[in-house]
């Protein structure tokens, strides 16, 4: 498996693109809408104590006060823009920038890392709700790595398989119902497809399960590449199906503002199959192998 410098600059575009749309979906979630940050500031068996030792005020006093609500709203829309930073830097990035890098990268993924955790708590600690968002914080640091340091490709290819088994798999776990099925999969699934509502849950179960499959097939080596197809397709649709499967004609702006973000955050879940399907067939056009066009016959 030979990689030329053409091979390796398309590896660096999928990876920037995948950090790209996840920065400034979050960017645009931080500064417009929300993020849950509250649901570890408000916590009173965490922070109660913290709270009234070092700011001499009551628990009440503190989730009621006006000014504490608009101090945080302020800092999470500030990282809002520092996402929106990192989005813009990552997209100008040369091998020659690793402090720039370093900050933009790494900083972005503690981030997204942190983001992850306060998702997990506010669905009730479900470990799989935090490994469903591995590609999404891990994302960045594959570029960090493919572009600033001397990790052998076949290493950074290993952490993307991982990063992909998890988030599938737990993905999986919601579509199946070992978590509560989210009312937002049912909604997306009747929303896009002429199906009964029975229908849904039986696809979204069947989903769940290939899901599964996904995760461990693509450490098989004769059907990795078959497999990232598949998950490259399936990322893609669940992405496209956050806006498609909320879009109303007559709330256009709002169908857009509530829902672009959180298709952009997911398209990496399509473009990081597809980065390992770059690295497993370098010299393979990708969608030449989709193309169902015969070859012209040589006379």
């Amino acid at each position: 498996m030979t990689h030329s410098s053409d091979s390796r600059s398309k590896l660096i575009t999928v990876l920037k693109l995948s950090a790209f749309v996840i920065f400034i979906g979050r960017a645009y979630q931080h500064i417009v809408w929300d993020a849950p940050y509250r649901t570890f500031l408000w916590d009173e068996g965490i922070l109660k104590g913290v709270i009234e030792t070092l700011f001499d005020t009551t628990w009440n006093e503190y989730v009621t006060s006006p000014s504490a609500a608009s101090i945080t709203s302020f800092c999470i829309k500030l990282i809002g823009v520092f996402y929106l930073l990192c989005a813009v830097v990552t997209l100008r990035l040369k091998p020659d920038m690793k402090k720039l890098g370093k900050f933009i990268l790494l900083g972005g993924s503690f981030g997204l890392f942190i983001l992850a955790l306060l998702y997990c708590k506010e669905k009730f600690l479900h470990v799989g709700q935090f490994f469903e968002y591995t590609i999404q914080f891990i994302c960045p640091v594959l570029l960090y790595m493919l572009l600033f340091t001397s990790v052998e490709l076949k290493k950074i290819r290993l952490i993307a398989l991982i990063a992909i088994a998890l988030t599938f798999s737990c993905h999986g776990l919601y579509a199946i119902g070992y978590y509560p099925r989210p009312g937002t999969f049912i909604d997306m699934t009747l929303n896009t497809l002429p199906i009964s509502e029975p229908s849904a849950h039986a696809m979204l179960k069947i989903a769940g399960i290939l899901d599964f499959v996904v995760a461990i097939a693509i450490f098989i080596p004769r059907i990795s590449y078959a497999t990232l197809v598949y998950a490259f397709i399936w990322g893609g649709l669940t992405a496209m199906a956050r806006l498609v499967g909320h879009f109303h004609m007559a709330f256009l702006w709002n169908s857009f503002s509530q829902w672009t973000w959180e298709m952009l955050i997911r398209l990496p879940h399509a473009l990081i199959p597809l980065f390992v399907m770059v690295i497993d067939r370098p010299d393979i056009s990708f969608w030449k192998k989709l193309s169902f066009r015969k070859k012209p016959q040589v006379v």
